[in-house]
C-alpha cells in the first residue's frame, strides 16, 4: 500500500486539512500517515476556537520516524502557520523525499482576494521558496495570485470570461515556469452576464496543454472544498492515474458533496457532506 505524509493542522470541526485528507485518502486506498502543524478546535473561519502551534513538536514525527526507517511514495503539504513550519518542513523533506516521492504543495495563505489571519509576507517569500520543490501545486485563485505577483483586483476586474480565464492561464504559465510544477489553480470563477449560469471549475496546466473543467456554481464558498480536491489529486497520483481524469473525479464528487450540502443548508463554515460520497472515489 502507498503511503503519504501528511503534513496539515487538525481541525476538529470545519471539515478541512486533515479531516478531509485522510477518509479521502484511505478510501483511494492510500494510508494516510500525519504530521499535525496545528491543534485547533474549529478551523479559523469560526469566531472561536482553540489553537495550538505545533511548530516545536514537528521535529519529534521527523526524527521518530526516521528510526523507523520509513520510506513515502508522497509527501502533501497544506496549511502552516508560518515560515519557521516550513523550515520543519525542508528538515522533513531533507529526510523523506527521494526521487521516487511525489510532493504535492497546496499553498494554503487566502481565498476570495482575501489573506487568512497567520499571513505575512515572510510566509509568501517562504511558500514562494517551497513550491519550487514540487511536482505538483494547488493553489486557488487568490493563491496564484500572491504566488505569481499578478492582481486579484485587476483580475476580478475583467467583465468578460475571456479575458479573465486568460488572465488566469497567464498566472498559472507564471507559476509552471518558475517551478516546474505542474499547476492546478482552483476555485476558477469566470463573470457571467447570468446570474443562474455561474460556473466554478479547475485550471490544470503542464506545459504542453492547459485543461479546465467546471461545475455550476451556487455562489457559497464552504470550508474544507480546496483541501478535499487536492487530496483527490494525490489519492489519483498515487493509483497512477491521468490528472485530468482526476480533476473530473475531483469535480464530480465535490459537486455531490456541495449539492447535498445546499439542500440541508449546511453552514458553509462546517464543510460540505462529502462522507457520503466518499465511495464515488473508490
Amino acid at each position: 500500500m502507498k503511503k503519504v505524509a501528511v503534513l496539515q493542522d487538525l481541525s476538529s470541526f470545519g471539515k478541512c486539512s486533515l479531516t478531509a485528507a485522510i477518509p479521502v485518502l484511505s478510501v483511494m486506498g492510500v494510508q494516510a500517515c500525519p504530521l499535525p502543524t496545528a491543534i485547533l478546535s474549529a478551523q479559523t473561519g469560526y469566531p472561536s476556537f482553540f489553537y495550538e502551534d505545533f511548530t516545536s513538536k514537528m521535529k519529534y514525527f521527523t526524527e521518530e520516524w526516521s528510526k523507523l526507517h520509513v520510506t513515502f511514495d508522497g509527501i502533501y503539504t497544506g496549511f502552516v502557520t508560518g515560515s519557521e513550519q516550513i523550515n520543519n518542513i525542508y528538515y522533513f523533506l531533507d529526510k523523506f523525499h527521494t526521487k521516487e516521492t511525489t510532493l504535492l504543495v497546496d499553498p494554503v495563505m487566502g481565498d476570495i482576494g482575501e489573506v487568512y489571519k497567520h499571513f505575512t509576507n515572510q510566509l509568501l517569500v517562504r511558500m514562494g521558496e517551497l513550491v519550487m520543490h514540487a511536482d505538483v501545486i494547488t493553489p486557488n485563485v487568490t493563491e496564484s495570485c500572491l504566488l505569481s505577483g499578478m492582481s486579484y483586483e485587476k483580475l476580478h476586474s475583467y467583465s468578460s470570461e475571456k479575458d479573465y480565464m486568460k488572465a488566469v492561464e497567464e498566472a498559472g504559465n507564471i507559476l509552471r515556469q518558475e517551478t516546474g510544477a505542474k499547476v492546478i489553480i482552483t476555485g476558477v470563477n469566470p463573470p457571467s452576464v447570468e446570474l443562474d449560469q455561474q460556473y466554478i471549475g479547475n485550471m490544470y496546466l503542464d506545459g504542453s496543454k492547459t485543461f479546465y473543467h467546471a461545475m455550476k456554481f451556487n455562489g457559497k464558498s464552504y470550508s474544507g472544498t480546496g483541501d478535499l480536491f487536492a487530496s483527490v489529486m494525490m489519492g489519483s497520483m498515487m493509483r497512477g492515474e491521468d490528472l485530468e481524469k482526476s480533476i473530473k473525479l475531483a469535480v464530480s464528487f465535490l459537486s455531490k458533496a456541495i449539492g447535498d450540502s445546499t439542500v440541508e443548508q449546511i453552514p458553509e463554515v462546517e464543510g460540505v457532506n462529502f462522507e457520503k460520497y466518499l465511495g464515488m472515489l473508490l
